[in-house]
């Protein structure tokens, strides 16, 4: 994503799957598919699309009397920035923890499994034996232990 990006919230995350889901949608598609399962009234519903064209993460085009919202980023692109924001906030020596808890507490299918386990073989050729912090001081615990 080369554009300045703006945090999306949790709500905003959920109107995005619909719009990458249908593609192009009207917003009484995104209420109809959203409102039981997050119990959300239209007017909310309307709020957060309008958030996201502002936020330039959705397109609106007029059509008639409705407006047709298709997304300006791609699902792919939103989960590959929202794991490097993650990583980005975590220090280097606790990657490997956090990994490991993500595939510990997902669901994965064995095709994903496979290609994890190549991924991985892939790494181990090249990875050194432990990592370096590179957190401010007092930012982790490495910093804590080095003081002792």
């Amino acid at each position: 994503m080369s554009k300045s990006v703006e945090v999306i919230t949790d709500a905003e995350w959920e109107i995005m799957r619909v719009i990458w889901t249908q593609d192009e949608t009207t917003s009484r598609e995104i209420i109809d598919v959203l409102t039981d399962k997050m119990e959300w009234k239209p007017s909310t519903i309307k709020t957060l699309i309008t958030r996201l064209v502002n936020k330039k993460y959705v397109e609106s085009k007029k059509d008639g009397k409705h407006f047709i919202y298709s997304p300006l980023v791609s699902e792919e692109e939103m989960i590959e920035f929202e794991t490097k924001q993650l990583f980005k906030k975590t220090c280097n020596t606790k990657v490997g923890e956090v990994l490991s808890l993500i595939v510990e507490e997902q669901e994965l299918s064995q095709a994903d499994i496979e290609q994890l386990s190549a991924i991985l073989a892939e790494k181990k050729k090249k990875a050194p034996k432990t990592l370096e912090c590179h957190c401010l001081k007092g930012q982790c615990r490495c910093h804590k232990e080095e003081a002792q």
